[in-house]
């Protein structure tokens, strides 16, 4: 079951820009956006085909917004992580942490960027460009 107050999204959707709504107690919001590079291995690519085993990925996010919460204390978190093809100079993830201190906020940040990358079953192939 998911924290109340965390959602993910796998989905080929852009990821939108919006105001900060801070709720009753939180006083640091850190964003990450991660933006799909121009090149790879030193070559030029037109950007990035994005795959996941969907069950098993939806499956592991929850599990790790469900761990941040019980390791790491209360706070807020909404994760989008595109699918399919994201054209270079595109964002490809959003990470937003909303805390009560700013040091939590940063640190929990970098934890989910680092647990996503090393446990969601998501894969990445370089469209190299023509």
């Amino acid at each position: 079951m998911k924290p109340v107050n965390a959602s993910f999204l796998l989905n080929k959707e852009p990821i939108p820009t919006s105001p900060t709504l801070f709720e009753p107690g939180e006083g640091a919001e850190t964003q990450f956006l991660g933006v799909v590079r121009g090149e790879e291995d030193g070559r030029p690519i037109s950007g990035i085909d994005y795959s996941a085993y969907l069950p098993m990925a939806e499956k592991m996010l929850g599990d790790l917004i469900e761990r941040g919460e019980r390791d790491h204390g209360p706070h807020r978190v909404f994760i989008q992580h595109r699918l399919g093809f994201v054209a270079a100079e595109q964002p490809s993830i959003i990470i937003q942490v909303r805390t009560k201190h700013s040091a939590e906020a940063f640190d929990l940040c970098r934890w989910y960027l680092k647990e996503i990358k090393t446990c969601v079953p998501i894969w990445k192939r370089a469209v190299f460009a023509a």
